[in-house]
């Protein structure tokens, strides 16, 4: 430990008694993982290194409920995460590797926008990766939160990666683990990263074919359906009954929905009705790949954004129709409300987080058939919170 950190740590114990008693703490949690880094093929003298040098980062309590992809409206997260300007620099950046996103588009059946667009939320192309210690961070994760085992084992396969011969140095990042362009945890590291030769470690620092390909390579193993488009943007029929949010292109086609682009929809798959602000307009079909890229990561918001940005980088028109405001937007409580609320009447059995995603959505879609709502949109509202007050 550096002198800087040593001080910085004896502030911060002199400070809060708690935090004295974590970090001593700290230490023997460290200890606990080195059976499970041996069993990964972690070799004791790699793990000695590593502890050795970990002290606990304070700064981590409480992160996991900050992520702005889960807790900021959607239109307003669309704007700055899909902004004209990231698109701008989006399609320089395509144009730039051009030569081998053609070759990894070809090869992963995933389109160069939508790889280039990944590229853009996760790291804007490169120019914001983080820069914390992806180890200490992970382990301090684990340390603070037993009840989820992924930290800790992201901390072990973090340690595979050293033993493979990624250097120390390159293991930086976001608060929550993620490294890279791709900003990968180690364990997706492990399972998709891939060099665009072929040969040797994949460089998903400085290589940007390397950063593309390991993208497109986690889309096509994530079940990426070549062909398929994320988003659509729909116009949904005055007549529109509102019987179900989830069905097949066709079922849509045959109820009256149509493309806003005036293109037909898909032949083939299944989509989800989505209505941001609520029914009638504006109004979505989330295709299957919606939810691979959800895969990225599970945000709503962000598998929105990321579609919204591929198709600005394309040259494609989106967001064609206004949103109208909420007046009086649901606050966390609110949110955890409705979801205790439909649990309470059996039609949800998620996690009670105030995080909206279909599950969610299609429980308040049954709560106001059951209702008798005309416009059954499955959309998060004040009328719903209303409708669980009734007996």
């Amino acid at each position: 430990m550096n002198r800087r950190d040593f001080l910085s740590l004896a502030a911060i114990l002199a400070a809060t008694p708690a935090l004295a008693q974590s970090a001593g703490e700290f230490a023997g949690f460290i200890e606990s993982l080195r059976a499970s880094a041996s069993a990964a093929g972690v070799s004791g003298a790699l793990f000695d290194s590593v502890a050795s040098g970990l002290i606990f980062d304070s700064s981590l309590a409480g992160k996991r409920a900050t992520q702005g992809e889960f807790v900021r409206p959607l239109k307003t997260y669309v704007d700055e995460a899909a902004s004209p300007a990231r698109a701008t620099k989006g399609r320089a950046m395509a144009e730039k590797f051009a030569a081998p996103l053609r070759q990894i588009a070809a090869q992963y059946g995933v389109p160069a926008e939508m790889i280039v667009a990944l590229w853009g939320m996760e790291s804007d192309y490169g120019a914001s990766r983080g820069d914390r210690d992806i180890l200490r961070s992970l382990a301090t994760l684990a340390f603070l939160h037993p009840d989820n085992p992924v930290y800790g084992q992201e901390f072990v396969a973090g340690l595979v990666l050293l033993q493979k011969g990624i250097a120390r140095d390159k293991l930086r990042g976001s608060w929550a683990g993620a490294m890279g362009d791709p900003q990968f945890m180690p364990s997706a590291f492990l399972k998709y990263a891939r060099s665009f030769s072929g040969q040797g470690l994949p460089d998903i620092w400085s290589s940007g074919p390397d950063s593309l390909t390991s993208i497109a390579n986690f889309l096509k193993d994530s079940g990426w359906r070549p062909g398929l488009p994320p988003l659509i943007e729909a116009r949904v029929p005055q007549n529109f009954d509102y019987a179900t949010l989830r069905a097949d292109f066709a079922a849509f086609a045959r109820a009256g929905l149509t493309a806003l682009d005036g293109g037909a929809l898909p032949r083939a798959g299944e989509a989800m009705l989505f209505f941001p602000v609520g029914a009638p307009s504006p109004a979505f079909l989330l295709s299957e790949n919606f939810f691979v890229l959800k895969a990225y990561n599970f945000s709503d918001s962000y598998a929105f954004a990321a579609s919204v940005l591929a198709d600005r980088i394309a040259g494609r028109a989106v967001l064609r129709e206004k949103w109208p405001s909420e007046p009086q937007p649901l606050n966390q409580a609110e949110r955890e409300a409705i979801q205790r609320g439909l649990a309470a009447r059996g039609l949800y059995d998620g996690k009670i987080d105030g995080r909206f995603g279909p599950v969610t959505r299609l429980a308040i879609h049954a709560l106001q058939k059951q209702a008798g709502v005309a416009k059954a949109d499955g959309y998060p509202s004040r009328a719903v919170l209303e409708l669980l007050d009734k007996k």
